[in-house]
C-alpha cells in the first residue's frame, strides 16, 4: 500500500502538536492498518472497530441526509477518540486524554487527516496507472467469418379470396319462385 514511514511520519508530527494524544493509526475503509503509533494498544483491533464505527457513522449521516462522513467523536471516562476521514479509502483515528483541547483535536485531526488522505489517494492512483500500464490491452473478440445466408425454397403464395358474407340470421336455403 501506501508507504508506511510518510504516513507515520505524520502521525508522529501530529502526536508531538497535540501532547494529550495517546495513540494514531491509519486504515483503510476496510479495518486494515496502513500505519499507527499507538504504545499498548493493539492497532489491529482498534482499526477493525473503527471500520465497524465507520460504517455506522456512514449510515447515519446519509440517513439523515447531513451528506458524506468526515468525522466520527467518541467520548469515554478516560478521553477521546476520534475518527476523521482521510481521502476516499482510508480514516485517521486518533486517541486522546480527557484533558485534550477538543477544538485543538479537531483542528490538527482534520488537517492531518487531509494530509494522509493526500498521499493514499495518490498512491492508489499510482497503483492503477501502473496496472493498466502492465495489463495488455484489451481486445475485442474476433468475430467468426460471416456466413452466408441459407436460402430456402420459397413457399407458393397462398391466395384468399373474399367471398361475401351474410348476416347470422339468414337462411341458408334459398328459394326460387315460379
Amino acid at each position: 500500500m501506501v508507504s508506511e514511514p510518510e504516513i507515520l511520519d505524520e502521525l508522529r508530527r501530529l502526536r508531538a502538536r497535540v501532547p494529550q494524544l495517546t495513540g494514531a493509526l491509519t486504515a483503510g475503509v476496510d479495518g486494515l492498518v496502513l500505519a499507527h503509533d499507538t504504545p499498548g494498544v493493539e492497532a489491529e483491533v482498534v482499526a477493525a472497530l473503527t471500520a465497524a464505527a465507520l460504517g455506522v457513522a456512514v449510515r447515519m449521516a446519509d440517513t439523515t441526509g447531513q451528506g458524506d462522513f468526515r468525522e466520527l467523536l467518541v467520548r469515554g471516562v478516560y478521553g477521546y477518540v476520534a475518527t476523521y476521514a482521510a481521502g476516499e479509502s482510508a480514516v485517521l483515528t486518533l486517541l486522546a486524554q480527557d484533558r485534550v483541547n477538543v477544538g485543538r483535536l479537531h483542528l490538527e485531526g482534520r488537517r492531518a487527516g487531509a494530509r494522509i488522505g493526500e498521499l493514499v489517494d495518490a498512491w492508489e492512483a499510482k497503483a492503477r496507472e501502473a496496472k493498466a500500464a502492465a495489463e495488455p490491452p484489451v481486445r475485442a473478440p474476433a468475430k467468426p467469418p460471416a456466413k452466408a445466408p441459407v436460402r430456402t425454397p420459397a413457399k407458393p403464395p397462398i391466395v384468399r379470396t373474399r367471398s361475401a358474407r351474410g348476416s347470422a340470421s339468414t337462411n341458408a336455403r334459398t328459394t326460387t319462385e315460379s
